[in-house]
């Protein structure tokens, strides 16, 4: 009895180790380290993504499920979806410009060796991506209220301008939401531009001045170069982030705005899809919105050059 235990523990022991050798090999060790990220990606990612493209074409109803082909596709183009295109279109465009050019200038001030007390501003810009963004619009919405009482009112009267109700019109509501915007995340696309900046050749810099180049010279034949790259994917992702974007909208408007200023892609999908109960219809929208996504992010990569090879 003594021996077949000791065979049977002889015999474990041989598995593990032929189950360990067999996880660190170097064929499999690679895969069991992505697996995490595999299985979120095909759990969270992709399931939800064909569940999606299924959905859009079904009317889904409590307890009900049916095929309806394109008919959710056809509702999509109406003057609702139409207005909360545009309104999302002017925010990108908006958001694309301030949160890719200011801050490639104030990171190539940071970068200064001029600068004093750049650490504590590389700190103080990165607090605004800490907030939540129900806090930061509460906050905006403190500052930008309605009353001539509110800080932003007093100011305007201070300098002989009239009162403001920010969130009543379409000029006032999108400055609203490409201002909180911009103030969250210009801090964090300044430290991607700082940490492209420490990586610029400073030779190219040495050799530029033996050349007698100016500043601008020197920003536009060997800063911008080294660091077009980071240009591009801030803009990608700004433009990705723009057409997705619907917290900026639902903390001053939740999901109805005077005369839908307010109204955004994804809010009309969480109305039509959540509030109204129309999940088919919600699909379809997102779909459509997927598709935008994708051919104005490929065209804008493909016209700033990104997928040419050897270009940096």
């Amino acid at each position: 009895m003594a021996t077949s235990t000791s065979e049977q523990r002889i015999h474990n022991e041989g598995v593990k180790k032929r189950r360990f050798r067999f996880l660190y090999s170097k064929k499999v060790a690679p895969y069991v380290f992505v697996s995490p990220f595999i299985i979120s990606f095909l759990l969270l990612s992709l399931y939800p993504f064909l569940s999606a493209i299924n959905m859009s074409f079904q009317r889904v109803l409590p307890g009900q499920i049916d095929y309806i082909g394109l008919h959710n596709y056809s509702r999509v183009f109406n003057p609702t979806f139409y207005t909360a295109l545009q309104n999302t279109t002017i925010y990108v465009v908006w958001t694309v410009l301030i949160l890719t050019f200011i801050p490639l200038v104030l990171a190539v001030l940071l970068n200064n060796r001029l600068m004093t007390f750049t650490n504590i501003f590389r700190a103080a810009i990165f607090i605004p991506a800490l907030t939540s963004v129900i806090v930061a619009g509460t906050i905006f919405r403190m500052i930008f209220g309605d009353s001539e009482a509110a800080f932003a009112n007093q100011v305007l009267q201070f300098i002989g301008l009239d009162a403001v109700e920010w969130r009543y019109g379409a000029g006032s509501g999108m400055f609203l939401m490409v201002a909180l915007a911009s103030w969250r995340w210009i801090g964090v696309n300044i430290l991607y531009y700082l940490a492209a900046l420490q990586n610029v050749n400073h030779d190219l810099y040495e050799a530029a001045d033996i050349d007698g180049a100016g500043v601008w010279q020197k920003f536009r034949n060997v800063t911008f170069p080294a660091i077009k790259p980071v240009v591009i994917f801030l803009s990608t992702i700004t433009i990705i982030n723009g057409f997705r974007m619907f917290e900026e909208s639902f903390v001053f408007w939740e999901t109805s705005s005077p005369g839908n200023i307010g109204l955004t892609v994804v809010g009309y999908i969480y109305i039509e899809g959540i509030q109204r109960n129309d999940m088919g219809f919600g699909a379809a929208v997102g779909i459509v919105l997927l598709l935008i996504i994708l051919v104005i992010s490929i065209t804008q990569l493909v016209l700033t050059g990104a997928f040419k090879k050897g270009d940096s």
